[in-house]
């Protein structure tokens, strides 16, 4: 009887332990799924975030990573600011002193070509071993690939260009006009070295400071975009549409035919 009833004892004791493993197991998958809620909520708020042109990579990336986007973000001041130093300095050479570039390279030439010579013929006199002149090669793989990422560009604003011309997007038509129409405002006030300069200046200081405001910045570009779709729904409503249901393009087509 004790047996027996130390053998029912033990039974019990494994249904229990069975019991409480499925209960902390489930526990288990219940605290999972949560995580998983959590994290697929939070996943699903991140997305829900507006970003200027729905950018989705950061803006270093955006910028083409490595030392190009290191000096327009000013991770190293001290490059960033040589540099545009120098386009500062070059900009104030050629439009303030309103001295030519091509007449700035033969003299720089000059210059150079002079100094050389007379130092390597001055060498010869003092019995000093000439000055080594090291040889310059322009690489041939940077510049196939600088053409060749130039040719795909091109090719793809060719073929924005031809399908805005050929009448498909009406919206792309409006934006390249209105594009168009402000770059030559631009151009007919500024010539082509200070609109240079002042790309230059704004690449230097707009990236910067939008990563570093870019939370703001992308909450007033949502409602400013808001509000450009709401004046251009207004606009195709009473305008656009009216303007179209006029052109008579079964005549149009018959023509092609």
């Amino acid at each position: 009887m004790v047996e027996d009833h130390k053998h029912e004892e033990s039974i019990l004791e494994k249904i229990v332990e069975k019991i409480h493993g499925h209960g902390d197991s489930s526990s288990l998958s219940d605290s999972d799924d949560d995580k998983k809620s959590t994290s697929s909520s939070s996943s699903s708020f991140k997305s829900k975030i507006y970003r200027l042109f729905g950018r989705e990579k950061p803006v270093h990336k955006v910028l083409g990573g490595g030392k190009p986007a290191d000096i327009f973000l000013w991770r190293n001041k001290k490059v960033s600011g040589g540099v545009l130093g120098a386009v500062t300095a070059s900009w104030v050479l050629f439009e303030l002193f309103e001295y030519h570039l091509l007449a700035f390279l033969c003299h720089f030439a000059i210059f150079a070509l002079a100094a050389l010579f007379l130092w390597s013929n001055a060498c010869t006199f003092i019995h000093k071993a000439s000055p080594h002149i090291p040889e310059v090669h322009i690489p041939e793989d940077p510049v196939l690939q600088l053409v060749s990422g130039l040719r795909i560009e091109i090719n793809r604003g060719l073929t924005v260009l031809r399908n805005i011309a050929s009448g498909k997007d009406i919206k792309k038509f409006i934006l390249v006009i209105a594009g168009l129409w402000a770059l030559s405002i631009i151009g007919s006030c500024y010539n082509f070295l200070t609109l240079f300069y002042t790309a230059t200046v704004l690449l230097f200081t707009i990236p910067v400071l939008y990563e570093k405001y870019e939370d703001k910045v992308d909450a007033f570009g949502e409602k400013v975009m808001k509000e450009i779709k709401k004046q251009y729904a207004v606009l195709d409503e009473k305008v656009l549409s009216k303007v179209l249901s006029k052109i008579p393009r079964g005549a149009l087509n018959k023509k092609k035919d």
